[in-house]
């Protein structure tokens, strides 16, 4: 059966239509298939991309690795935990932003969230803390940050570190900064729907030498590449990134501004398109902050738009917009990995070295998770977006609102 034709096609960043992949990204790739070294331990793309990714955001050192995914495994090996240590995270975000934790032996143990951006603040964070927490982890959702200054404060009080999970948030800034430069370790994502892309990749940025040098060893399997007498000196993986992925990062990188500054000002004017529009709360933003719209997300009320965030989606789906109800389905501590503690064989390590408080996932906990995750509904968003894209996803989603209220009085 045919799928129905709309008058308006929007871009995606699953292809072509929504990415800024071009000339620049095939010159660069020829050059490194002609160079005939696709290593990153002897090529120049990967390097090139660490040094103007440090540069641009103003730190001493930036790594590149295989995933967003192992830029957060590289940044919890370099705090080092010992096995039973806790991270506070968010329950709202990747599993690949998780997982890593469990990896290193570490146990995450979940903050709730502010229901109106669906990131965790220095509230949320603080009651979660113990003598065994090791780090923090913040993730800026959306593309949103996190309001930094009194997290920091936090976690200077208790002396903890901060990671920052800025997958979803290139170049967005919280009172003029850019996230990635308020915690110890910064880690981005390179994967094919962020801001740009190779894919697959991932960055990570300290400010802190030692700190950099584990990372760097953490990526290369722990071998010291320059040193003296280089040896494997613990437990590491091979993350690295090659240099056909470096050279599209390369050729990215300069797209970069440009790309968020077009999904800004595509949001700014959905935004005002949608205006008052019963039911619908539009994205939160603090004065003064920068969000950079990873996605466009809007809260949806069930009790004046009957269906909720599923019913809406279906609507927008007829006309041919592809949105994500809940954004994930449930918080990261109802997945089976933790329900079950399914981990390493039969052993459920780390989780039997945890504290029961460690492990408490009771629903009453995480009032503005559960209830973030029952009114969010994600829109489809890249730096393609014209005008025409614009109009016609706030006219369907007017039009999708009306139509449910007028059930609702039928």
């Amino acid at each position: 059966m045919r799928e129905p034709e709309h008058p308006v096609v929007l871009p995606s960043d699953q292809d072509a239509s929504g990415r800024t992949l071009g000339d620049e990204e095939i010159a660069f790739l020829t050059a490194a298939i002609q160079s005939g070294t696709l290593t990153s331990t002897k090529g120049e793309f990967v390097n090139t991309l660490q040094e103007q990714w440090a540069a641009k955001l103003g730190l001493p050192y930036a790594y590149a690795c295989s995933s967003g995914t192992s830029a957060i495994h590289t940044a919890v090996a370099a705090i080092d935990p010992e096995p039973g240590d806790e991270i506070v995270t968010s329950p709202i975000t990747d599993m690949g932003a998780i997982t890593p934790i469990l990896y290193q032996g570490a146990i995450p143990v979940f903050a709730d969230v502010d229901p109106r951006t669906a990131n965790v603040t220095a509230e949320t964070l603080e009651p979660c803390l113990s003598e065994r927490t090791k780090a923090i982890i913040v993730t800026h959702l959306f593309g949103n940050p996190c309001e930094m200054g009194p997290i920091m404060a936090l976690a200077k009080r208790y002396d903890v570190p901060v990671i920052e999970d800025c997958a979803q948030a290139y170049l967005a800034r919280c009172a003029g900064q850019l996230v990635g430069t308020f915690g110890d370790i910064g880690c981005f994502s390179l994967q094919q729907g962020k801001h740009i892309t190779t894919g697959e990749g991932g960055l990570v940025v300290a400010r802190d030498a030692a700190l950099a040098r584990r990372m760097r060893l953490f990526i290369n399997k722990a071998w010291g590449y320059g040193d003296a007498e280089p040896d494997h000196y613990f437990l590491a993986l091979n993350s690295r990134m090659n240099e056909l992925q470096g050279a599209v990062a390369v050729a990215q990188l300069p797209k970069l501004d440009l790309s968020v500054g077009n999904r800004i000002a595509a949001a700014t004017a959905l935004t005002e398109r949608l205006g008052e529009l019963p039911g619908i709360t539009l994205p939160y933003m603090r004065a003064g902050d920068v969000h950079v719209y990873w996605k466009y997300d809007v809260r949806v009320n069930a009790a004046i738009v009957p269906g909720g965030t599923v019913a809406l989606a279906q609507q927008l789906k007829a006309r041919g917009i592809a949105s994500a109800p809940r954004y994930i389905q449930k918080p990261a501590f109802m997945c089976e990995v933790f329900q079950k503690q399914r981990t390493f064989g039969n052993s459920r390590y780390p989780f039997t070295l945890a504290r029961p408080q460690a492990l408490a996932y009771g629903r009453d906990r995480f009032p503005g998770a559960f209830g973030a995750l029952d009114e969010i509904l994600v829109l489809p968003w890249n730096e393609r977006y014209t005008e025409t894209h614009v109009a016609y996803l706030a006219d369907s989603l007017r039009q999708a609102v009306a139509k449910l209220s007028e059930s609702k009085v039928g």
